[in-house]
């Protein structure tokens, strides 16, 4: 194809926010980025008389005879517990639990400011599944929901299956169901600004591990009929067996066969959601104009600057380019759009709702450079939170009670 050397990303589109030293980093996480705060004030005795003992007592047995009222008198209601085993941490792997705990930290910091929920971070010392499961049942009256974070693959899947089971609240991996609402999102804005359609687009998704896996799935839920997903074997057949046998039968239509070089090969879009290098050569024999979404971190599957040469929408997780698939842009507002109704599930219906109410609030401000909204945009979490909460009372599968509509 043609290179268009009019693309060029120029240095005016990064972020002119200066990077932060070492010595910063480390000075903000010192005593850890959480406390806890008082939503009473504990002036004189008479406020220790209601917010202890005996106060306290009449709420307590009121909670014991009506249970369902600990979701008034209680935190519960908007606490969400961010449970990791700190197996695949960031681009770092398996780091253990201790390890994991800034991350979870600073996962309950963005709850807080973006979705004005309360959460608690939970580091486990144990992968077996069993044990964790059982932990956050024995757990469950404490928090409202389960936000599961930096599990690897392919253990997250069964995982997140046996909470969704097993509790009667809200459960989403957000390394799986974040990604995939964001990447929809910023789907939809580049189609819109191109003038294309998702149903139209030969979309190849590189990596088939929690991401990946979720984002093919949201895509074919979402209308893209053209979708192949390639691991680090080729393209997922059948053969694989478990998750990936389940996903060839969803995607690859037109039964590709071989590695990234046959599968991008007039290729419309390229989402890179793994360690492995799109090259030059083969990023030039996609469709002309292409969608290029390379998303791994810190280092993206095709530096920015080479994929603009060809591409018509450039993105990356990252925050120093345009275009960034951030999770934040997500997983506040649709905890808090599935508290705010009592929802016992999050389902399918509820994050294809959020990912168009991100493109909703993008469309204001509509550029190739601007397919998906700023996370400090104030609109996203509460456009996404109320269609959340809409799409979980119009889905019985989210188990909202009448009551709570």
């Amino acid at each position: 194809m043609t290179v268009s050397p009019e693309r060029t990303l120029s240095s005016d589109l990064s972020t002119s926010t200066p990077a932060p030293t070492r010595e910063e980093i480390f000075a903000s996480h010192e005593g850890g980025k959480l406390a806890t705060g008082l939503s009473t004030p504990l002036r004189d005795a008479r406020d220790l008389a209601i917010a202890y003992t005996p106060g306290v007592a009449e709420v307590s047995r009121a909670i014991a005879a009506e249970p369902a009222l600990a979701r008034r008198y209680t935190w519960t209601d908007r606490l969400v517990a961010v449970v990791s085993d700190g197996t695949a941490v960031l681009g770092l792997g398996d780091i253990g639990p201790r390890a994991s705990l800034p991350v979870m930290e600073g996962k309950s910091a963005l709850f807080k400011t973006f979705g004005g929920l309360d959460s608690i971070p939970l580091v486990l010392d144990t992968t077996n599944v069993d044990e964790i499961v059982e932990t956050l049942v024995r757990l469950r009256p404490s928090f409202g929901a389960v936000n599961l974070e930096d599990v690897a693959a392919p253990r997250c899947f069964e995982l997140e299956r046996r909470l969704v089971e097993a509790l009667d609240c809200p459960v989403m991996h957000d390394d799986q169901h974040g990604t995939a609402i964001v990447l929809l999102a910023a789907l939809q804005g580049a189609c819109a600004t191109t003038g294309r359609a998702l149903s139209s687009l030969r979309i190849v998704v590189s990596g088939a591990g929690a991401a990946g896996v979720a984002c093919a799935r949201i895509l074919v839920a979402a209308g893209a009929r053209d979708v192949v997903v390639l691991d680090s074997r080729g393209v997922i057949d059948a053969a694989r067996g478990g998750i990936k046998a389940e996903l060839a039968a969803e995607t690859n239509p037109r039964g590709v066969t071989g590695g990234p070089a046959d599968a991008l090969r007039g290729a419309d879009v390229f989402v890179g959601l793994s360690s492995a290098t799109l090259p030059e050569e083969v990023l030039a024999t996609m469709a002309p104009d292409p969608f290029v979404f390379a998303l791994s971190n810190p280092d993206p599957e095709v530096h920015p600057e080479i994929a603009a040469r060809y591409a018509a929408v450039v993105a990356t997780g990252r925050s120093d380019f345009p275009n960034q698939i951030n999770n934040v842009l997500a997983f506040p507002g649709v905890f808090r759009g599935a508290l705010d109704v009592g929802a016992r599930r999050i389902t399918e219906s509820m994050k294809l709702a959020a990912a168009n109410a991100i493109f909703s609030v993008a469309t204001d401000d509509l550029a190739a450079d601007r397919i998906v909204p700023s996370p400090f945009d104030p609109r996203v979490a509460p456009e996404v939170a109320a269609a959340v909460a809409e799409a979980a009372r119009q889905d019985p599968a989210a188990g909202v009670t009448e009551g709570d509509r």
